[in-house]
Protein backbone atom coordinates (compact mmCIF):
# COMPACT_ATOMS: atom_id res chain seq x y z
CA UNK A 1 0.00 0.00 0.00
CA UNK A 2 0.98 3.46 -0.66
CA UNK A 3 2.39 5.95 1.92
CA UNK A 4 -0.59 8.15 0.98
CA UNK A 5 -3.14 5.68 1.36
CA UNK A 6 -1.98 4.58 4.74
CA UNK A 7 -1.67 8.44 6.16
CA UNK A 8 -5.04 9.08 4.37
CA UNK A 9 -6.58 5.89 6.49
CA UNK A 10 -5.08 6.49 9.73
CA UNK A 11 -6.31 9.93 9.82
CA UNK A 12 -9.37 8.98 9.10
CA UNK A 13 -9.36 6.66 11.64
CA UNK A 14 -8.01 8.80 13.76
CA UNK A 15 -11.00 11.25 13.35
CA UNK A 16 -13.81 8.30 13.60
CA UNK A 17 -11.79 7.41 16.94
CA UNK A 18 -12.02 10.98 18.37
CA UNK A 19 -16.00 10.85 17.30
CA UNK A 20 -16.52 8.11 19.11
CA UNK A 21 -15.74 9.60 22.53
CA UNK A 22 -17.87 12.45 21.56
CA UNK A 23 -20.67 10.98 20.34
CA UNK A 24 -20.70 8.53 23.45
CA UNK A 25 -20.11 11.55 25.93
CA UNK A 26 -22.78 13.55 23.90
CA UNK A 27 -25.63 10.78 24.04
CA UNK A 28 -24.95 9.58 28.09
CA UNK A 29 -23.98 13.07 29.56
CA UNK A 30 -27.31 14.37 28.61
CA UNK A 31 -28.90 11.59 30.14
CA UNK A 32 -30.33 10.47 26.29
CA UNK A 33 -29.32 6.85 26.73
CA UNK A 34 -27.94 4.71 28.88
CA UNK A 35 -24.60 3.25 28.76
CA UNK A 36 -25.51 -0.37 27.54
CA UNK A 37 -28.41 0.12 25.37
CA UNK A 38 -25.97 2.71 23.68
CA UNK A 39 -23.19 0.51 23.20
CA UNK A 40 -25.23 -2.31 22.29
CA UNK A 41 -27.07 -0.62 19.51
CA UNK A 42 -23.67 0.73 18.68
CA UNK A 43 -22.42 -2.82 18.33
CA UNK A 44 -25.51 -3.94 16.02
CA UNK A 45 -25.71 -1.02 13.45
CA UNK A 46 -21.85 -1.38 13.22
CA UNK A 47 -22.54 -5.03 12.47
CA UNK A 48 -25.34 -3.86 9.75
CA UNK A 49 -23.31 -1.73 8.13
CA UNK A 50 -20.33 -3.72 7.74
CA UNK A 51 -22.15 -6.58 6.81
CA UNK A 52 -23.70 -4.60 3.76
CA UNK A 53 -20.39 -3.42 2.70
CA UNK A 54 -19.70 -7.34 2.30
CA UNK A 55 -22.37 -8.46 1.06
CA UNK A 56 -21.89 -11.55 -1.21
CA UNK A 57 -18.20 -11.90 0.10
CA UNK A 58 -18.26 -13.51 3.29
CA UNK A 59 -16.80 -12.37 6.48
CA UNK A 60 -13.48 -13.10 8.61
CA UNK A 61 -12.68 -12.48 12.10
CA UNK A 62 -13.30 -14.53 15.16
CA UNK A 63 -14.65 -14.57 18.54
CA UNK A 64 -11.19 -13.50 20.15
CA UNK A 65 -11.59 -10.52 18.83
CA UNK A 66 -15.06 -9.93 18.83
CA UNK A 67 -15.04 -10.48 23.08
CA UNK A 68 -11.99 -7.76 23.13
CA UNK A 69 -14.21 -5.49 20.66
CA UNK A 70 -17.26 -5.90 22.64
CA UNK A 71 -15.30 -5.37 26.53
CA UNK A 72 -13.65 -2.30 24.71
CA UNK A 73 -16.96 -1.00 23.79
CA UNK A 74 -18.92 -1.92 27.15
CA UNK A 75 -16.17 -0.64 29.12
CA UNK A 76 -15.55 2.37 27.53
CA UNK A 77 -19.57 3.84 27.59
CA UNK A 78 -19.90 2.99 30.99
CA UNK A 79 -16.35 5.05 31.73
CA UNK A 80 -17.68 7.80 29.87
CA UNK A 81 -20.39 8.31 32.58
CA UNK A 82 -17.86 9.20 35.11
CA UNK A 83 -14.91 10.99 32.88
CA UNK A 84 -15.37 13.97 30.71
CA UNK A 85 -14.29 13.75 27.07
CA UNK A 86 -10.63 14.79 27.10
CA UNK A 87 -9.75 12.72 30.28
CA UNK A 88 -11.32 9.20 29.14
CA UNK A 89 -9.59 9.75 25.69
CA UNK A 90 -6.22 10.25 27.25
CA UNK A 91 -6.71 7.56 29.46
CA UNK A 92 -8.09 5.42 26.68
CA UNK A 93 -5.13 5.76 24.01
CA UNK A 94 -2.40 6.52 26.98
CA UNK A 95 -3.01 2.47 27.48
CA UNK A 96 -3.41 1.54 24.29
CA UNK A 97 -0.18 3.15 23.34
CA UNK A 98 2.20 1.74 25.93
CA UNK A 99 0.50 -1.89 25.75
CA UNK A 100 1.49 -1.60 22.02
CA UNK A 101 5.06 -0.33 22.67
CA UNK A 102 5.48 -3.13 24.95
CA UNK A 103 4.32 -5.33 22.10
CA UNK A 104 6.17 -4.28 19.65
CA UNK A 105 9.83 -4.03 21.80
CA UNK A 106 8.56 -7.88 23.03
CA UNK A 107 8.01 -9.09 19.17
CA UNK A 108 11.66 -7.60 18.53
CA UNK A 109 11.07 -3.76 17.44
CA UNK A 110 13.65 -1.24 17.60
CA UNK A 111 12.64 2.20 17.70
CA UNK A 112 15.30 4.64 16.29
CA UNK A 113 16.46 7.04 18.11
CA UNK A 114 14.82 9.95 16.52
CA UNK A 115 11.52 8.19 17.41
CA UNK A 116 12.13 7.75 20.77
CA UNK A 117 12.68 11.13 21.10
CA UNK A 118 9.59 11.75 19.29
CA UNK A 119 7.94 9.24 21.58
CA UNK A 120 9.32 11.11 24.64
CA UNK A 121 8.31 14.33 23.70
CA UNK A 122 4.36 13.47 23.02
CA UNK A 123 4.45 11.36 26.35
CA UNK A 124 5.80 14.55 28.18
CA UNK A 125 2.58 16.38 26.46
CA UNK A 126 0.34 13.05 27.32
CA UNK A 127 1.75 13.30 30.97
CA UNK A 128 1.16 17.28 31.23
CA UNK A 129 -2.58 16.91 30.09
CA UNK A 130 -3.54 14.48 32.32
CA UNK A 131 -1.11 15.38 35.96
CA UNK A 132 -3.42 14.89 39.07
CA UNK A 133 -5.23 18.17 39.96
CA UNK A 134 -8.28 19.51 41.31
CA UNK A 135 -10.59 18.02 38.53
CA UNK A 136 -8.44 14.58 38.79
CA UNK A 137 -10.07 11.95 36.99
CA UNK A 138 -12.60 9.62 38.50
CA UNK A 139 -10.89 6.62 39.90
CA UNK A 140 -13.58 3.98 38.66
CA UNK A 141 -13.95 5.69 35.84
CA UNK A 142 -10.23 5.57 35.07
CA UNK A 143 -9.84 1.95 36.00
CA UNK A 144 -12.86 1.07 33.42
CA UNK A 145 -11.44 3.07 30.77
CA UNK A 146 -7.67 1.73 30.57
CA UNK A 147 -9.81 -1.56 30.57
CA UNK A 148 -11.21 -0.41 27.36
CA UNK A 149 -7.59 0.36 26.31
CA UNK A 150 -6.25 -2.89 26.92
CA UNK A 151 -9.50 -4.69 25.32
CA UNK A 152 -8.93 -1.73 22.32
CA UNK A 153 -4.62 -2.95 22.62
CA UNK A 154 -5.90 -6.84 21.79
CA UNK A 155 -8.18 -6.12 19.18
CA UNK A 156 -5.50 -3.65 17.16
CA UNK A 157 -3.16 -6.95 17.64
CA UNK A 158 -5.37 -9.41 16.07
CA UNK A 159 -6.08 -6.90 13.25
CA UNK A 160 -2.49 -7.56 11.81
CA UNK A 161 -3.58 -11.21 10.37
CA UNK A 162 -7.16 -10.72 10.55
CA UNK A 163 -7.62 -10.77 6.77
CA UNK A 164 -9.46 -8.38 4.32
CA UNK A 165 -10.26 -5.57 6.53
CA UNK A 166 -13.83 -4.74 5.93
CA UNK A 167 -14.82 -8.72 6.13
CA UNK A 168 -12.79 -9.16 9.36
CA UNK A 169 -14.61 -6.00 11.11
CA UNK A 170 -17.56 -6.93 9.87
CA UNK A 171 -17.62 -11.02 11.37
CA UNK A 172 -15.75 -9.47 14.79
CA UNK A 173 -19.38 -7.06 14.87
CA UNK A 174 -21.84 -9.53 13.88
CA UNK A 175 -20.18 -11.68 16.46
CA UNK A 176 -20.11 -8.94 19.26
CA UNK A 177 -24.23 -8.59 18.97
CA UNK A 178 -24.27 -11.91 20.62
CA UNK A 179 -22.24 -10.05 23.32
CA UNK A 180 -24.65 -7.51 23.59
CA UNK A 181 -27.81 -9.69 24.18
CA UNK A 182 -25.71 -10.75 26.79
CA UNK A 183 -25.20 -7.71 28.05
CA UNK A 184 -28.68 -6.32 27.99
CA UNK A 185 -29.87 -9.65 29.37
CA UNK A 186 -27.55 -8.88 32.53
CA UNK A 187 -27.89 -5.59 32.88
CA UNK A 188 -31.74 -5.48 34.78
CA UNK A 189 -30.27 -8.00 37.42
CA UNK A 190 -27.62 -5.00 37.82
CA UNK A 191 -30.08 -3.08 38.60
CA UNK A 192 -28.99 -0.61 35.58
CA UNK A 193 -32.10 1.03 34.25
CA UNK A 194 -33.05 1.32 30.46
CA UNK A 195 -33.26 4.83 29.24
CA UNK A 196 -33.77 5.46 25.33
CA UNK A 197 -34.44 8.47 23.67
CA UNK A 198 -34.55 8.97 19.57
CA UNK A 199 -31.70 11.65 19.72
CA UNK A 200 -29.39 8.34 21.80
CA UNK A 201 -30.34 6.19 19.53
CA UNK A 202 -29.42 8.21 16.36
CA UNK A 203 -25.99 8.91 18.13
CA UNK A 204 -25.52 5.09 18.73
CA UNK A 205 -25.76 4.13 15.12
CA UNK A 206 -23.84 7.02 13.86
CA UNK A 207 -21.38 5.96 16.30
CA UNK A 208 -21.62 2.05 15.42
CA UNK A 209 -21.82 2.56 11.15
CA UNK A 210 -19.58 5.45 10.64
CA UNK A 211 -17.01 5.80 13.56
CA UNK A 212 -16.90 2.30 14.76
CA UNK A 213 -17.71 0.33 11.50
CA UNK A 214 -16.14 2.40 8.72
CA UNK A 215 -13.40 3.86 11.21
CA UNK A 216 -11.74 0.28 11.72
CA UNK A 217 -11.92 -0.80 8.78
CA UNK A 218 -9.60 1.66 7.58
CA UNK A 219 -7.58 1.26 10.93
CA UNK A 220 -7.42 -2.64 10.10
CA UNK A 221 -6.27 -1.55 6.44
CA UNK A 222 -3.79 1.25 7.98
CA UNK A 223 -2.14 -1.17 10.37
CA UNK A 224 -0.44 -3.15 7.15
CA UNK A 225 1.39 -0.51 7.06
CA UNK A 226 2.29 0.43 10.37
CA UNK A 227 4.48 -1.01 13.07
CA UNK A 228 3.38 -1.67 16.80
CA UNK A 229 5.48 1.43 18.28
CA UNK A 230 3.93 4.18 15.12
CA UNK A 231 0.16 2.33 15.56
CA UNK A 232 0.57 3.80 19.08
CA UNK A 233 2.17 6.67 19.00
CA UNK A 234 -0.05 7.90 16.11
CA UNK A 235 -3.18 7.24 18.19
CA UNK A 236 -1.59 9.90 21.16
CA UNK A 237 -3.32 11.75 19.00
CA UNK A 238 -7.14 10.95 19.30
CA UNK A 239 -6.92 12.43 23.13
CA UNK A 240 -6.16 16.26 21.90
CA UNK A 241 -8.49 15.78 19.18
CA UNK A 242 -11.53 13.88 21.51
CA UNK A 243 -10.36 17.29 23.84
CA UNK A 244 -10.74 19.75 21.60
CA UNK A 245 -13.95 18.38 20.14
CA UNK A 246 -15.45 18.42 23.67
CA UNK A 247 -14.64 22.14 24.09
CA UNK A 248 -15.91 22.75 20.22
CA UNK A 249 -19.05 20.40 20.43
CA UNK A 250 -19.97 19.59 24.45
CA UNK A 251 -19.17 22.79 25.92
CA UNK A 252 -16.11 21.71 28.21
CA UNK A 253 -13.61 23.93 29.01
CA UNK A 254 -10.75 24.86 26.67
CA UNK A 255 -8.09 25.32 28.66
CA UNK A 256 -3.84 26.68 28.20
CA UNK A 257 -3.09 23.07 29.35
CA UNK A 258 -4.88 21.60 26.52
CA UNK A 259 -3.79 23.74 23.90
CA UNK A 260 -0.05 23.79 24.89
CA UNK A 261 -0.18 20.07 26.07
CA UNK A 262 -2.19 18.65 22.20
CA UNK A 263 0.53 20.88 20.63
CA UNK A 264 3.32 19.20 22.18
CA UNK A 265 1.75 15.47 21.82
CA UNK A 266 1.29 16.37 17.86
CA UNK A 267 4.83 17.45 17.27
CA UNK A 268 5.88 14.52 19.19
CA UNK A 269 3.92 12.27 16.51
CA UNK A 270 5.15 13.63 14.13
CA UNK A 271 8.91 13.53 14.83
CA UNK A 272 8.87 9.92 15.93
CA UNK A 273 6.51 9.12 12.43
CA UNK A 274 9.68 10.90 10.45
CA UNK A 275 11.99 8.73 12.05
CA UNK A 276 10.95 5.38 10.74
CA UNK A 277 10.98 6.30 7.37
CA UNK A 278 14.21 5.31 6.65
CA UNK A 279 13.44 2.17 8.36
CA UNK A 280 13.78 -1.04 6.01
CA UNK A 281 10.92 -3.08 5.88
CA UNK A 282 11.43 -6.85 7.33
CA UNK A 283 8.99 -9.29 9.15
CA UNK A 284 9.06 -10.98 12.10
CA UNK A 285 6.15 -13.26 13.29
CA UNK A 286 5.29 -14.25 16.90
CA UNK A 287 2.68 -16.61 18.55
CA UNK A 288 -0.40 -14.39 17.56
CA UNK A 289 0.58 -11.69 15.03
CA UNK A 290 3.44 -10.11 12.35
CA UNK A 291 5.18 -7.30 12.88
CA UNK A 292 6.91 -5.18 10.39
CA UNK A 293 9.81 -3.33 11.16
Amino acid sequence: MKPAWIALLTAAAMVAFASNSLLCRAALAGGAMDAVSFTSIRLASGAAALLLLVRGRGTGGSWVSAAALSAYAFAFSIAYLRLPTGAGALILFGTVQMSLIGIGLWQGERPRPLEWTGLVIALGGFVGLNRPGSAAPDPLGAALMALAGAAWGVYTVRGRRAGPPLEANAGNFARSVVFALLALAVAPLAARPFTITPRGALLAVVSGTLASGLGYAAWYAALRGLTSTRAAIVQISVAPLAALGGVAFLGEPLSVRLAGCGAVILCGIALAIAGRRATPPALMTGPDFTVRR
